[in-house]
This record gives C-alpha cells, structure tokens and sequence, in this order.
C-alpha cells in the first residue's frame, strides 16, 4: 500500500488562491500577512497567517476527507493530552480553482525534531510516551477507525514486494527477517485504541529539547497500539529507545509488531518517495537502517 497521499502539490495553491478564500469565507481575516510556511508536508499546504493563526489546505481528496475528522475530534482530545494539538478555529468551503474543505488553525510553535540533533533525547522519548499513553486512555466511542488499522498481515504482500524493489538500498535479508518476526508476534490483547498513527519528525514539534506540540491527526483513529511505537524509530535514537519503550511499558509481542509497523511504513515511503520528495526519503531510508542496526532491540 502506498503513502495515502501524492507527491508534489496537486492544486495549484498560491498567496493569491488564499486570499480569495479567506475574503469568500473569513473577511475579517483576508487582509492579515500571509506566508507560505515552508512546511514539506506531503497531505497539506500551510500558510501563516497573521501571528498566531495557520491556513491549512489539502493538497489531495484523501487529505481533505481528515477535514471534518480533526475538527470533530481534535477539541474532544485535546484536553487529555499532555502536549498542544492544533485548535481548530474555522472551517473553509470549496470556491471555484479549489475543491475541497479547508481549515484555520491556531498557529503552534516549536520546530520538528531531526534525526542526529536532539539535544534532550531520552526527555523526549519520556514525553512522546506521555503523549501515546494519554491518547490510548481517550474514550473511543463513536471514534473512527486509524488509517493504519488493519492488522499487520495485510500489509504482507505490499511489504514483501517493497523490500524485492528495493534491494539496491536496503539489506533485504535483514528486513525480511524484520518483518517475519513482526508477522510472527501474537496480535493486539486488547480493544482497538486511539492511535496518532503517524508519529514521524514532520508531526512532531519540541521546544528546548522537549515535546511541545504534536500535530495532523488525519491518520489518528482506533488501531493497534503498536502502531505509535514507530516514533522509536522515525523520531528516536537507539540510545532512547529503552527509556520509550518502558515509560510505554510495551511488551515484547507489541515492540515486535511496531518494528514491521516503521518497516512497513518507511520501506513504502521510500518506493514510493525518492527520485521526487529527498525529505522524505531520506527519512525512510535512516529509519529502515535504524531497524536493520538495532537487531530487535
């Protein structure tokens, strides 16, 4: 299965496309300084707006279809969880050039974290498992299913088929042990939870070293817990990954599990990613060498 949305932007979005749906939606905003963000987000454009605001457009149909999610959603997570999400404060209609919903969000500071840079990591590996465990405790009646909810053998043929395309990169006898052993773990034991299910550097923003906000919440929903420990591998160094994995209390069959989760997932980025996003290729490429290095740890 490939990354759930396309590379590139696929609307055509400008200051200019902006500014017109801001004046048809929220005048008293249309006239504030507006700017591009810099985000490389693959799902949405950003556009700051004034101070403390962000315009946040969907690049593609799949994107825009979270639109209604995070707004049903985020404000009922928010108060449980240890770290700021993204408050959503207006929601956009289609104009002509641009078709889909859209949303004004509180704008949130800090920076992503980066691999090699983490100046506080075993503080931040403590807080990403504050946050993973508060999420699991929301009350998940009525909550929609995790875009990454299936269980992981249904990702077998996608996965293999990745690690066959990719043996100029990547160890293919090292990740497929990787994913046979994930496969080979006892499934969940428990109920669906909620889940982010996208914990990567691009979601995440610390402040002095520490976890400050996490944001897009288009793949969160019920899964696997599993599926959040792939921030031991995208965010994480290997020397932080016990003191995530103990704040989580996660056990052997679970940790297992997540180890195919970050294959999976950074071995379908990668295909699907390079020769067109470097950013996000060069992601998948250091987590898939972090899984190979850490021998199952």
């Amino acid at each position: 299965m490939p990354p759930r949305t396309l590379s590139g932007d696929q609307t055509g979005i400008d200051v200019a496309l902006v500014r017109r749906l801001l004046q048809a939606r929220f005048p008293h905003w249309a006239d504030l300084p507006l700017s591009p963000t810099g985000s490389a987000g693959t799902s949405n454009v950003m556009y700051r707006l004034g101070t403390d605001m962000v315009v946040r457009l969907p690049r593609t149909a799949g994107a825009a279809g979270d639109v209604d999610k995070e707004h049903r959603w985020l404000p009922r997570l928010a108060p449980g969880l240890p770290a700021s999400v993204p408050a959503p404060l207006g929601k956009g209609a289609p104009v002509d050039g641009y078709p889909w919903p859209w949303s004004v969000y509180g704008w949130l500071e800090g920076e992503n974290p980066s691999a090699g840079r983490l100046t506080e990591p075993v503080a931040l590996a403590r807080d990403v498992a504050a946050f993973v465990t508060a999420l699991r405790r929301a009350d998940p009646t009525d909550a929609p299913p995790a875009y990454r909810s299936e269980p992981l053998a249904a990702r077998d043929g996608a996965t293999r088929s990745a690690i066959d395309a990719l043996r100029d990169e990547v160890d293919a006898a090292a990740a497929g042990a990787v994913w046979e052993a994930a496969l080979a773990a006892p499934g969940p034991q428990g109920p669906p939870v909620w889940v982010h299910a996208d914990l990567q550097p691009g979601n995440l923003l610390v402040a002095g070293g520490r976890l400050c906000a996490v944001i897009d919440f288009g793949c969160a929903g019920l899964g696997d817990p599993a599926v959040d420990t792939i921030a031991a591998w995208y965010v994480l160094p290997a020397s932080a990954r016990g003191a995530f994995r103990a704040a989580l209390g996660t056990d052997d069959a679970t940790w297992a599990r997540g180890r195919g989760w970050a294959l999976s997932i950074a071995l379908m980025e990668l295909r699907h990613y390079q020769g067109t996003q470097e950013r996000m290729a060069s992601i998948a490429r250091h987590v898939l060498g972090e899984l190979i290095a850490d021998g199952g740890r």
